[in-house]
């Protein structure tokens, strides 16, 4: 996917939102029908109707983030290919809009799509800034992403985070016999596809640092093994098959380590070990059970959880497994924490409660986000600032869906997936 030369600016204005406001009116923001010089068809559909898919997706990006209220693409003024960069501002006032995304879609002679977007300052009638991408028709799915970031990280001041994907675990089956296999989605629940196909259970995925590669656990003839799913090829590759009892591996931030949980001798203890396989090193060394493990974003700590207090709390070590100190005591227990990737706060569940909150590193400034019946396993997205976790309903009929919220927790949605799914894990911004 590459970005066209020539069409980005930086941004100028002053208008913006507040990402961390825990009430308040949400940005009115335009969003019309992307323009197209030519109506032309291509492998993804017509440019006109790309045009209004483009749109509809900007559109449900930035509601999703629960900081604007867009308006459009129906039910508001088409914008023609010449307007796109040169915009009629006195038609927008009387929607109530306070910026406009304008765009538009061209198809090229060697099949590959133009994408252009444009964010408008409605009030003070000017641009704030552009953006735009040359695309096979396949990817038009990440331009509107792209464009919607460029939107989202202008007028929050942070980072985007649309354009990446989540790997989760689809479940199907009754309660007592479900089967679990590996997925993949967009951000949004779009372009899903299954990756296992069900004849081992699958749990606990993660994401490598690059986005290439998903370590997790599969259970093949009753025994958990850890394998490395090569999202490009297809591959799996078998890293670790121990015969014990192995729990949540993850990445190291520099792709190197793999950490997990692995029961030996009657102790549950946190391990790591190369990416690419080898002896597997024992961090904790306490009686009880250690669980899980989440490395800071520097790779110079790990967050994980122990009973050995009596009940499951969190604590954090150094990456050499020395310091280990416990951090939460706000009374109940905690378990699946999860280390921001701005390193400013660790994410968590709260058992008994089953919420999904947040406190920082020396576990201070506790805060609940959700209020599910069950929810578990955070997941935070690229930029830190919004959490997916997956929430499950009651009673042996009941369901597991994936769900997100923001910082403010006043922001929850329902991540659409076709079957039910649990353990969502978000990768890294696409490049």
């Amino acid at each position: 996917m590459a970005q066209e030369q020539g069409l980005s600016t930086e941004p100028q204005g002053g208008l913006s939102v507040d990402v961390t406001a825990s009430a308040g009116d949400d940005l009115k923001i335009a969003v019309p029908v992307l323009a197209t010089d030519q109506v032309r068809q291509t492998a993804a559909g017509g440019t006109d109707a790309l045009g209004r898919q483009i749109a509809d997706v900007i559109a449900s990006d930035l509601r999703g983030s629960g900081l604007f209220r867009p308006i459009g693409p129906g039910g508001i003024p088409n914008v023609s290919f010449a307007e796109a960069n040169a915009p009629n501002f006195g038609v927008w006032p009387q929607t109530g809009a306070e910026a406009l995304v304008s765009g538009f879609v061209r198809a090229g002679s060697d099949g590959q799509l133009t994408v252009g977007c444009y964010l408008y300052d409605v009030n003070l009638k000017s641009e704030l800034k552009r953006t735009g991408f040359v695309v096979a028709p396949r990817d038009w799915r990440r331009a509107a992403h792209k464009c919607a970031d460029m939107i989202y990280a202008r007028l929050s001041g942070e980072s985007p985070f649309f354009d990446s994907r989540i790997a989760y675990i689809a479940e199907t089956g009754p309660k007592d016999k479900r089967v679990k296999r590996l997925a993949i989605m967009d951000s949004d629940g779009a372009n899903h596809r299954f990756l296992t196909n069900g004849q081992n259970l699958v749990l606990t995925p993660r994401f490598s640092p690059d986005y290439k590669s998903i370590v997790y656990v599969s259970y093949q003839q009753r025994r958990p093994h850890v394998f490395v799913y090569d999202i490009g090829t297809g591959r799996q590759r078998l890293v670790l098959n121990s015969g014990a009892q192995v729990i949540a591996p993850r990445f190291s931030p520099d792709g190197r380590w793999l950490l997990f949980s692995m029961s030996q001798g009657g102790n549950t203890d946190i391990y790591k070990m190369p990416a690419t396989g080898g002896e597997p090193t024992r961090l904790t060394n306490s009686p009880g059970i250690d669980v899980g493990g989440s490395f800071s974003p520097d790779g110079q700590r790990i967050v994980f959880e122990s009973d050995r207090s009596g009940s499951q709390q969190l604590y954090v070590m150094n990456a050499d497994g020395s310091n280990q100190q416990r951090i939460s005591f706000g009374g109940g227990a905690f378990a699946t924490p999860e280390w921001s990737p701005r390193g400013d706060l660790i994410a968590f569940t709260r058992v008994g409660s089953f919420r999904v909150g947040v406190m920082s590193p020396s576990g201070g400034g506790e805060r609940l986000l959700t209020n599910g019946w069950q929810d578990e396993s955070p997941t935070w997205s690229p930029n830190g600032r919004v959490i997916q976790f997956f929430r499950s309903t009651p009673g042996r009929s009941g369901t597991a869906s994936v769900w997100q919220v923001d910082l403010t927790g006043r922001n929850t949605r329902k991540i659409p997936t076709p079957v039910d799914g649990s353990d969502p894990t978000w990768g890294p911004l696409l490049p």
